[in-house]
Parts: C-alpha cells; structure tokens; sequence
C-alpha cells in the first residue's frame, strides 16, 4: 500500500465505529463506494479485528512507490 493508498483507506473509512473486523472493514468501504483499490488494500488485511483507522493503515500489506508488480530488478 503506498501512502496515496493509505489515505484511500483512512478517507473510504471516515465514519465507521472501531473495533471492526476485517470484514466490517470491508463492508463498510464497499458501501460507501470505495475504489476498487481500496477494496484490494482492505482485502489483503490479515483476518482479525482492527482497534481504529492507524492499526487499518498499519496492518495492510505495504507495496514500495514507483515500483511496477512484478518487477524484477537488476
């Protein structure tokens, strides 16, 4: 998750009560029409309850800026 995406998540989860589950997490983004990038960030999240918004962010896979999937580099 890059920092654009980390702020895709805080913004699809403005509102939602805290704890949640991941698939609270996931529900709550899909209702308010979260992007389909969101959705993938929230979908990577290990199975668990989040306490608030930082431990979301914390917990979602991090995948470094600039660089393409997949990407071998030499």
């Amino acid at each position: 998750m890059t920092t654009r995406d980390e702020l895709r998540a805080e913004k699809a989860l403005q509102g939602l009560e805290f704890p949640a589950s991941k698939a609270q997490l996931i529900d709550y983004a899909t209702e308010r029409s979260a992007t389909p990038k969101t959705l993938e960030a929230l979908h990577a999240l290990p199975d668990r309850e989040y306490a608030n918004k930082d431990d979301v962010v914390e917990a979602v896979p991090q995948e470094p800026e600039g660089d393409a999937p997949g990407g071998v580099h030499r």
